[in-house]
């Protein structure tokens, strides 16, 4: 039997609970300060309509989706506070991997896969994910987690689907993951 090392969970992780209130805070103060909440699909969108104004302009403007955006938000689109906290979250994120002694280039995956169908399966739920963010009108920050924040009917409604969708489907891909 292969000896495989055996990650430590509480090993230099933040406390989950904890963490849970420091991202109510920064939602708090989200609001407090822009009088908005968070989401990172908006970055996205933004950094998306910027890229396509500069390599096929006359597309842009044409366009109803670009369109729309850029007569509703006058100026670079990478100008927007939400592109400004995704890089946030980015460099926070590599700073506490740093800190921490995480940072590591590396991809972790259960002895059933490779890396290789590890990566594919990722990049694959993440366009998955970001299609259901622009069907949804926003990604989980914005749509579920602000939109509990202010009791929103849609937002409730939002994360049941989210970590529902999650739950059902755990079944089916846990070997991916766990050895099973």
């Amino acid at each position: 039997m292969e000896d495989n090392k055996v990650i430590k969970r509480s090993e230099k992780y933040m406390n989950p609970y904890l963490a849970g209130v420091f991202l109510g805070l920064v939602l708090l103060s989200a609001y407090f300060i822009s009088g908005r909440g968070l989401g990172a699909s908006g970055a996205i969108k933004s950094t998306t309509v910027s890229l396509v104004k500069t390599i096929a302009p006359a597309h842009a403007e044409k366009a109803p989706y670009y369109k729309e955006y850029l007569e509703t938000h006058p100026g670079n689109p990478l100008n927007s506070w939400l592109v400004y906290q995704i890089l946030g979250v980015i460099v926070g994120g590599f700073l506490s991997g740093a800190l921490a002694g995480r940072l590591k280039f590396k991809v972790e995956h259960s002895p059933n896969i490779t890396s290789k169908k590890r990566l594919i399966l990722a990049l694959a739920g993440g366009i998955l994910f970001g299609l259901g963010a622009q069907f949804g009108r926003g990604c989980t920050s914005g749509s579920a987690l602000c939109g509990m924040a202010v009791l929103s009917l849609g937002g409730i409604m939002s994360m049941m689907a989210i970590f529902g969708t999650g739950f059902g489907l755990a079944y089916f891909f846990r070997k991916f993951w766990v050895n099973i």
